[in-house]
């Protein structure tokens, strides 16, 4: 009887499981559909989105960053150490703004670079939070948070754009044969 009745719970445990994993991959989808109605790495245009529209589209934590101006915590980006050769791209619209060839090591916590990918790619503001006087950093097309720039960078343009990671897109560069 015991064996049973342990059978018939493995059954319904792995139904519940089946289930709810089934329905969170619909839901995945679901946003995956409504996120590539915006997301494009062609399209100029400017993303207009209410927060119930951006909720939706983005995980929490690109949610946070994006559209709250949160930051991730230091050295936690997969990007940090990364050195793949291709182009970064605004996670919540798929704007371009960086090659890895403007890509430099820091040391700050977060991915940094010293040059965007065109002028038009960011948005920059005075940011006084936090009781610092620092310039943000938003996507030139949907005005997503990306991070802060600083003029302690590198040659030839002397600044740092420290991003979080989270809000990055990564596209590897097609080698040519």
């Amino acid at each position: 009887m015991n064996v049973v009745r342990t059978m018939w719970c493995v059954v319904l445990l792995l139904s519940v499981i089946t289930t709810s994993c089934h329905s969170q991959t619909q839901k995945e989808t679901s946003i995956m559909e409504k996120k590539n109605k915006i997301y494009s790495n062609t399209d100029s245009s400017k993303v207009v989105l209410d927060d119930k529209e951006w909720k939706e589209i983005l995980t929490p934590e690109q949610y946070f960053v994006a559209r709250q101006k949160g930051t991730e915590r230091p050295y936690t980006s997969k990007y940090e150490d990364f050195k793949g050769i291709g182009t970064y791209y605004c996670a919540a619209c798929g704007n371009a703004l960086f090659r890895s060839n403007a890509k430099f090591d820091s040391g700050c916590g977060w991915p940094s670079f010293f040059e965007p990918i065109t002028k038009g790619s960011l948005i920059y503001q005075p940011d006084h939070t936090h009781g610092m006087e620092r310039t943000e950093v938003l996507c030139g097309r949907c005005k997503a948070h990306l991070g802060h720039v600083f003029d302690d960078g590198p040659k030839p343009t002397g600044l740092r754009y420290c991003m979080n990671g989270v809000v990055l897109d990564f596209k590897e560069e097609e080698t040519k044969q």
